[in-house]
């Protein structure tokens, strides 16, 4: 018997114990602020797609929305105990690279459940800017019959070689939600997917230019 709104064989006490971490644990070793967490629906399913800059991100947006959200996660941390522990939660992992429909159906029967879904569509690690997107997050919009929540988040950024700063200053921008027409086949797809990923670089562009105005953003995406 799985969780509602979850994935077959997670939890519930599992998954608020692991909000739990994210919100008293993981959240604190930054300095976080949201901004409009008030637009997540309160019902209904929803995908949320959000950039990824770093291993934070997957780690703070688990806790953060008022909704339990099973996430797509790289198949290759699911080992040992993590394997075991990380479906109890209602991960769902997904092999980068690779057509496979399995964890896609799962998210979609969350979905379908009126449940939340999280993917990161650059499908990898970055800069975080959306330059470029999985097609997963088009054909889960399209199956589930799913409202997007686009969700932009920025100074978890650390380049290779740079020190991590004492707390870092994070901002974390939930956009608006829509509901967008993905067509027929794979010409659909792509075309949905093109949309998906302009709505959220365009996000992340006004994190980032807010963040200048205030002093927050520097080349480097880190933060005072």
């Amino acid at each position: 018997m799985s969780a509602k709104g979850l994935p077959e064989g997670a939890s519930d006490p599992f998954h608020t114990f692991g909000r739990g971490i994210s919100k008293f644990i993981v959240r604190p070793a930054f300095r976080v602020r949201v901004h409009g967490a008030e637009r997540v629906p309160a019902s209904g399913p929803v995908v949320f797609m959000a950039n990824h800059s770093s291993m934070a991100e997957p780690a703070l947006l688990f806790g953060m929305f008022s909704r339990r959200t099973a996430f797509l996660v790289k198949a290759e941390l699911f080992k040992g105990f993590v394997g075991w522990f990380f479906p109890k939660l209602g991960q769902i992992p997904v092999k980068r690279g690779a057509v496979d429909r399995k964890p896609l159906m799962a998210a979609v029967k969350v979905l379908e459940d009126g449940g939340a879904v999280g993917i990161f569509p650059e499908g990898t690690r970055g800069l975080g800017d959306a330059e470029n997107f999985e097609r997963g997050v088009a054909f889960l919009v399209r199956a589930g019959n799913a409202t997007v929540v686009p969700v932009a988040t920025r100074g978890t950024y650390k380049p290779a070689g740079a020190k991590r700063r004492w707390r870092p200053r994070v901002d974390i921008l939930v956009g608006e939600p829509f509901t967008p027409a993905i067509g027929k086949g794979r010409t659909g797809l792509e075309e949905g997917t093109e949309r998906l990923r302009i709505a959220l670089a365009d996000l992340v562009k006004a994190l980032d230019e807010w963040r200048l105005e205030h002093g927050l953003q520097d080349t480097r995406q880190n933060v005072k």
